[in-house]
């Protein structure tokens, strides 16, 4: 188990401000991909959520647990081994320090490139055994949730009602994407109890919304993800090992011209039970320009955002703290949400 000094501990101990409360299985919005209504589904969610929980996706718990064990494997391994595969730069292991603008948070993770045919050089010496084992149970998981991810991104199109019906997928299946995979693992953590933190929580994943175009989520059956509503109320949303969870990301918050908002989340750590998350964040190649979509602004003036690449963005992004509202930066005018 990774052993936090004591001013590091007290680092990740996060007071709520408000109550966390677990949002009810009927609250959640439910997108069921074998649906003929599942483009209008996707639609509503993402206005009134930037997130939703896909179930009848097609992909099996056989290649899903496949990877998980992989992973679980390599993060059980003994931390001189981990740091082999090390430090994220940004690809690679990581551990608490999350990016370079002194965000941390009780997690381990491994930072990948989310091209199929990934190479996992790097990682070589951590899986001392049998690496093209974990190789190509990435590669399978990645496969898959690429083509999920651009078929929700379809059907997201279709029900804008947009003339191109990938005009977002396009993004994330050309070859120059910048799409990346992230596993995280957050370790129990029984050092912390309750009565010491005060009501708070131990930060896993500290709040922030995703800068790309979508981020597809699954974790174990451990509990942690929160998201935040309109009202800024932060609810928990329970785990389910067996289905997909989607992030509407700040990009595709601009090319819907703020109709879809990008959603506002963070993970809190378990006293007891260890959380496992895999995401893939579909990303655009760096130099593709990210605007509002004209068919979903009636005239120009009304855009709310300025043109910037994506290299422009991802810069802004990674140069800043996990909360910074980056999007501010790019805004003409106050959101009209």
């Amino acid at each position: 188990m990774v052993v936090l000094t004591k001013p590091t501990l007290e680092q990740l101990i996060m007071k709520t401000t408000k109550p966390v409360n677990p949002l009810t299985l009927s609250q959640i919005p439910v997108v069921d991909l074998s649906s003929h209504d599942a483009k209008h589904q996707i639609v509503n969610a993402c206005q009134e959520f930037g997130f939703f929980k896909v179930v009848n996706h097609g992909i099996s718990m056989n290649l899903i647990n496949k990877l998980e064990s992989q992973a679980m494997q390599f993060f059980l391994s003994p931390q001189d081994i981990k740091e082999k595969a090390g430090p994220a730069d940004p690809f690679g292991y990581g551990n608490k320090k999350i990016g370079n603008n002194g965000d941390v948070g009780w997690v381990e993770y491994l930072l990948l490139n989310a091209k199929p045919e990934t190479d996992i050089e790097k990682l070589v010496s951590a899986f001392e055994e049998h690496p093209e084992v974990f190789q190509h149970a990435l590669n399978d998981y990645l496969t898959s949730v690429t083509k999920m991810g651009c078929g929700i991104l379809e059907l997201m199109a279709e029900g804008l009602e947009l003339e191109a019906k990938n005009v977002f997928s396009k993004l994330l299946m050309d070859d120059k994407s910048d799409s990346v995979f992230r596993l995280n693992y957050y370790p129990p953590c029984p050092d912390v109890q309750e009565d010491e933190i005060n009501g708070g929580n131990l930060i896993g994943f500290g709040e922030h919304t995703d800068p790309q175009i979508i981020s597809v989520l699954r974790s174990n059956d451990t509990s942690g993800l929160e998201i935040a509503l309109k009202d800024g109320t932060w609810v928990s949303v329970p785990a389910d090992s067996e289905a997909f969870f989607i992030n509407v990301g700040d990009s595709l918050q601009v090319m819907t011209n703020g109709r879809f908002k990008s959603i506002k989340h963070r993970v809190v750590a378990n006293s007891k039970k260890s959380r496992m998350s895999m995401i893939y964040f579909g990303g655009p190649p760096l130099n593709e320009k990210i605007a509002p979509l004209p068919s979903l602004i009636e005239r120009e003036e009304d855009s709310l955002y300025k043109e910037f690449t994506w290299f422009e963005y991802k810069n802004t992004a990674f140069t800043s703290s996990l909360s910074h509202n980056r999007l501010g930066l790019y805004e003409k005018l106050p959101s009209k949400i």
